[in-house]
């Protein structure tokens, strides 16, 4: 490992993998034992992705990033094609009411999530290349809405509302971060709001999960369930917590708390002080990936990093923001941490573009 290498951000995401496995393993295991008479099945299905994402994160971290700018095209087509493919009946699989899923060897690949990796990618060249035009945001600004309103489409229809929404918003904050115009942004966040109404109209399904999050003691059985069983979590976890294996609420109360709501079972288990690292850790990465996006010498770079880092911050986010009862539910995981391979992965090859750019430019 050279000096360029940046070690501590290397490190700390190691040690949140690492963390993420073993809270997994103890969120899981009563469960996964009752299902599939093996305490460990989660365990070693994101113990084999933890393995493979930091191989790829290191792999990358040596691959220049300038030849991804080249490549940028090639890469959103290939994302493209496979979130049309995988809305086919008998290719994309059905998991949770959600039709974005590719079963492979008995493991599942979500492609939208690999579609923000891509998006980035191709809107950090696109900024980078049409910074004059920008002033426009007739020229400059609407064919890259453009681009990005056809990917959120796509995977709205999966429906996975949750990683729409956290790529929209990671690529609007890049658009603004480039130079355009703050009152176009008021426009775009009126519109939003107009569309998010119009998305639960349209699917009811989201409306209960609004009535839930606003009093979700008005169906404390049926849509109300997860938050209150996450606040049941999260309120005796006090300072120090209950102690590491020690969560009630993984005991068939909170459903597979190994996912979307494993942030409740490390408060319960860890209080306040798993909290405040945990949060700690995300700031901390965050803090060196905008380091790096500030050192970087092309506007390529700086937009990649950026890019990169506040998808991972907004994702993490807006699970904290579920799980404490503040938004209603999105169905998106916290990086690191919960169980999804394609998540995991994704995570981590973000990582290894942002390590490649601090090599690159130390």
């Amino acid at each position: 490992m050279d000096k360029k290498f940046d070690r501590l951000l290397f490190s700390a995401v190691i040690v949140m993998g690492l963390f993420g496995v073993v809270m997994i393993y103890s969120a899981s295991s009563i469960w996964a034992e009752y299902k599939f008479n093996d305490p460990f099945k989660f365990v070693k299905s994101q113990g084999f992705f933890l393995i493979v994402g930091i191989c790829l994160m290191l792999l990358i971290s040596k691959y220049d990033y300038r030849k991804l700018k080249s490549h940028a095209n090639k890469i959103l087509g290939v994302c493209f094609i496979l979130l049309v493919l995988v809305l086919i009946p008998g290719i994309g699989s059905v998991r949770n009411g959600s039709r974005s899923w590719f079963g492979f060897a008995g493991f599942g690949i979500q492609p939208s999530e690999f579609a923000k990796i891509g998006l980035i990618i191709y809107t950090a060249k696109y900024l980078s290349n049409n910074r004059k035009s920008l002033k426009s945001i007739k020229k400059g600004v609407v064919p890259i809405l453009l681009v990005i309103g056809l990917f959120f489409g796509l995977i709205m229809l999966e429906p996975d509302f949750g990683t729409a929404m956290v790529i929209f918003l990671s690529l609007i904050l890049l658009i603004f971060i480039s130079g355009v115009k703050v009152s176009f942004f008021v426009k775009i966040g009126i519109m939003g709001l107009g569309a998010i109404v119009l998305l639960i109209i349209v699917a009811p399904y989201r409306m209960a999960r609004i009535v839930s999050f606003l009093n979700p003691w008005s169906d404390p059985l049926g849509s109300g369930f997860q938050i209150i069983q996450s606040l049941y979590a999260i309120g005796p976890g006090g300072l120090l917590g209950q102690g590491f294996l020690n969560s009630h609420q993984k005991h068939f109360y909170l459903p597979e708390p190994q996912t979307d709501f494993i942030f409740s079972i490390i408060s319960e288990e860890f209080g306040f002080l798993g909290v405040l690292i945990v949060a700690s850790f995300f700031a901390f990465i965050f803090f060196r990936a905008v380091k790096t996006s500030l050192k970087c010498y092309d506007t390529f770079g700086k937009l990649l990093v950026f890019g990169l880092a506040i998808g991972i911050i907004i994702q993490a986010i807006l699970n904290l923001c579920v799980v404490i009862g503040l938004i209603p539910v999105t169905g998106v995981t916290l990086p690191f941490f919960s169980y999804g391979g394609s998540s995991l992965l994704v995570t981590l090859i973000s990582i290894g573009i942002i390590l490649n750019v601090s090599r690159q430019n130390h």
